[in-house]
């Protein structure tokens, strides 16, 4: 695909907080929205703003339309078999806890293990590191190499006959690999254990068929594929959340009622309780399409190339350390970075003066920096809609950062 000029200008004008007055290169936190999402939310605001799935007039069958219409933008972008499937929630976060809550604390027991990877994001360890805790099961550790890099070999040596629960993310948010759940759920699976797949950083960079992936479950974020924040989604294997308790109970989850008990309603409304955020899912769904419109090809196509461009750059800087794969294509636009003798939080404070966005500290993955033998980075994230010139101001603040900290070299 040749990628014009044209073309660029043209994206970047969707986005109305992007601005040739400072670089916005922190997308793995969280991404920039599109006019059409903002739009799409204004006008649910303005022209159907009643509570979904409660009322029957004609405003709140249309915010429920909506809302439903949105699940089925999800299911589609996902590869699920049912919108049964899919469930909305705040964000990957929850989504991941309601996994640990609903199933794991009704499943495992003492003896069972866990296999977490050291890659994980918190949201990705915390809600197993409480489920074995509660249950007495083991939670163990899966480590890869420097770069990053877990092979087959290394995942099927972690596994035991024990393992009853596999939790790994599809595309670290530190080192920025992409990890082939595939293989490892298959191999799982094999050993009679459930997969659970960290989606939040791929699915805003590729597509996602979590029927082909064979996951049992996955969790990702709408804020960082240009949706709103607080909208999120838990696609599971129907078999399972068939099974499973509700994680909250209230209000719209529930069939019937009595004073001692309830019985709960039809998938996947059992797992959202209270009142839905519809505004969001209505603004997932017009990202959705979004992504649909650009396409795939242009997407990655693009991002690959800002990201060989940026670590090319960095090379010419002396003084500067990429953690993980020296390849740009396994960065899929995350370069994290520590500067020899100047603290990931200055750097950031010099870079915002210099109308540079990026993300320091530890990226909500202490265990990682830890094992990686730095506590502290400086993460610069790259979306479809940055450019060359974003990276030029970029790397010309990068260049002056140990000579504006007192070093006679830069």
């Amino acid at each position: 695909m040749m990628i014009t000029q044209d073309m660029i200008d043209k994206v970047r004008a969707d986005f109305p907080l992007i601005s040739d007055e400072f670089a916005y290169l922190d997308n793995s936190a969280t991404s920039q929205k599109p006019q059409c999402v903002i739009d799409a939310v204004k006008r649910f605001y303005e022209t159907m703003n009643a509570n979904p799935l409660r009322g029957l007039y004609r405003i709140s069958v249309e915010a429920t339309d909506a809302y439903e219409d949105a699940r089925e933008a999800v299911r589609k972008f996902i590869g699920a078999k049912s919108t049964e499937e899919i469930v909305f929630t705040r964000n990957a976060t929850e989504s991941l806890n309601l996994v640990a809550y609903s199933w794991a604390l009704g499943n495992l027991k003492a003896g069972d293990e866990i296999l977490v990877t050291i890659v994980e994001h918190h949201s990705n360890m915390l809600p197993w590191q409480m489920a074995a805790k509660q249950t007495g099961a083991k939670l163990n550790y899966l480590y890869p190499d420097k770069a990053g890099t877990i092979t087959e070999e290394t995942f099927r040596k972690a596994l035991t006959p024990n393992t009853k629960l596999v939790c790994m993310t599809h595309l670290s948010n530190v080192l920025g690999r992409c990890y082939d759940l595939k293989t490892f759920a298959k191999i799982a699976h094999g050993q009679g254990a459930l997969f659970v797949g960290d989606g939040a950083q791929s699915t805003p960079h590729m597509p996602v068929d979590v029927r082909d992936l064979d996951v049992d479950f996955y969790a990702f974020s709408g804020h960082k594929m240009l949706a709103p924040m607080g909208i999120g989604v838990l696609y599971g294997k129907r078999e399972l959340l068939d099974k499973m308790d509700p994680f909250l109970r209230g209000g719209e989850m529930i069939d019937y009622v009595t004073t001692e008990g309830a019985t709960w309603t039809e998938l996947p409304h059992k797992f959202e309780a209270g009142t839905v955020n519809a505004g969001g899912a209505v603004g997932l769904h017009a990202a959705i399409d979004y992504y649909n419109k650009i396409g795939w090809e242009f997407i990655e196509q693009r991002e690959l190339e800002l990201t060989r461009y940026a670590m090319e750059k960095i090379r010419e800087v002396p003084h500067i350390t990429v953690l993980g794969s020296d390849k740009a294509e396994e960065h899929h636009g995350i370069i994290t970075f520590k500067v020899d003798g100047v603290h990931p939080h200055d750097i950031a404070a010099m870079m915002d003066e210099d109308g540079v966005c990026v993300r320091a500290g530890h990226h909500c993955a202490q265990p990682l920096l830890k094992f990686l033998g730095v506590p502290n980075t400086t993460r610069c994230s790259l979306g479809f809609y940055n450019t060359e010139k974003e990276i030029d101001r970029f790397i010309e603040s990068l260049s002056t950062l140990r000579t504006r900290m007192g070093y006679a070299d830069r």
